[in-house]
């Protein structure tokens, strides 16, 4: 699979470097500059929002550092979580004096090392709190929703808490609304091609070209289904139907974002939305803040996923708040 690409070992670096030069409103910080914090200092009495994963899904994680969103942000190998090192670089670097919340997906690596990097950062009085992104609905059973995925609907949480953090919010509000955000977000992805991770022999997964799985994770986790690709508006009755068997019972609104997983154009992403949105005005929803482009990636692969943020009137709110970073901006 042809990339453009130097040394595969260099991948990493050369991307975090190009990221910072050519988005002067980040820094690497850290003794391994495996950590993307804001340039500017962090401000006094603020409490800082951070995460983590491993590179590959651009925008997430890194490019979602900015005023509104994340403070900081630990970056690990393609595919690989971030090193308790760049997780302690991360939360040091986003500690305003008010508590740090770090807000990552449910893989068991990010756990263990921010769970690790928490502890130290106790030791130097920096108070941490967890809440983890659970929205993938193919990856468990809602009565085991504890050990769902967290994937592209973790950008939802990025928002809320980053906004009601930037006008102030204390540590508990924070927390609050980063886990009530993700309470109210499902979703579903539908993959049709693979990725190659720089450097490896062959793709992470194979499928065939007449072939679409629904429910495969970002890491070519396994789906749900494998079976012959059918029509666009086929697949979304079926990815909102399972996303609205979920729906809490007091929402009339909802935001959607319809996501390519790297190599799905925006035309494909448009025909996916169009039909969602009849789909959930049917269903008598009010679909606001809509999202479609490529907000978390993976590589190359071919497929997209959609996800369901349910709101209230504060999650609404902070989603309409002002925000500004290299991939989304508002206000």
């Amino acid at each position: 699979m042809k990339k453009l690409i130097n040394d595969p070992a260099d991948y990493v670096e050369e991307m975090l470097d190009g990221l910072c030069q050519a988005h002067p409103g980040l820094k690497r910080v850290g003794e391994d500059r495996r950590a993307i914090a804001r340039a500017a200092p962090i401000r006094e009495g603020k409490v800082g929002v951070v995460s983590g994963g491993g590179s590959g899904h651009l925008p997430l994680f890194t490019g979602y550092v900015g005023e509104g969103l994340l403070d900081a942000c630990a970056i690990g190998n393609v595919f690989e979580g971030p090193t308790i090192n760049s997780c302690q670089d991360a939360i040091e670097a986003a500690n305003g004096g008010a508590g740090v919340l770090c807000l990552f997906g449910n893989y068991g690596g990010d756990r263990m090392n921010f769970e690790m990097a928490s502890e130290f950062a106790a030791i130097n009085n920096i108070e941490t709190r967890t809440v983890l992104g659970t929205d993938d609905i193919a990856s468990a059973p809602i009565d085991e929703a504890h050990k769902r995925r967290g994937v592209a609907g973790l950008i939802f949480a990025y928002k809320t808490a980053g906004a009601l953090a930037e006008r102030g919010g204390n540590l508990d509000a924070v927390e609050a609304i980063a886990r009530k955000t993700g309470e109210r977000t499902r979703t579903i992805g539908v993959a049709l091609s693979s990725c190659q991770i720089p450097g490896a022999a062959a793709p992470n997964f194979t499928i065939a070209d007449n072939e679409i799985e629904m429910g495969m994770g970002i890491h070519g986790e396994p789906g749900i289904w494998r079976r012959p690709i059918r029509p666009a508006d086929e697949l979304v009755d079926e990815m909102i139907a399972m996303l609205l068997a979920e729906r809490p019972a007091d929402s009339e609104r909802v935001s959607i974002l319809v996501n390519s997983l790297g190599s799905t154009p925006f035309e494909e992403l448009f025909i996916l939305f169009r039909r969602a949105k009849q789909q959930l005005e049917t269903a008598g929803l009010t679909v606001v803040r809509p999202l479609v482009g490529p907000y978390v990636t993976s590589m190359e692969m071919g497929g997209a996923s959609i996800s369901l943020c349910f709101l209230d009137d504060q999650i609404e709110d902070l989603l309409s708040a002002p925000a500004d970073c290299p991939f989304w901006r508002m206000g």
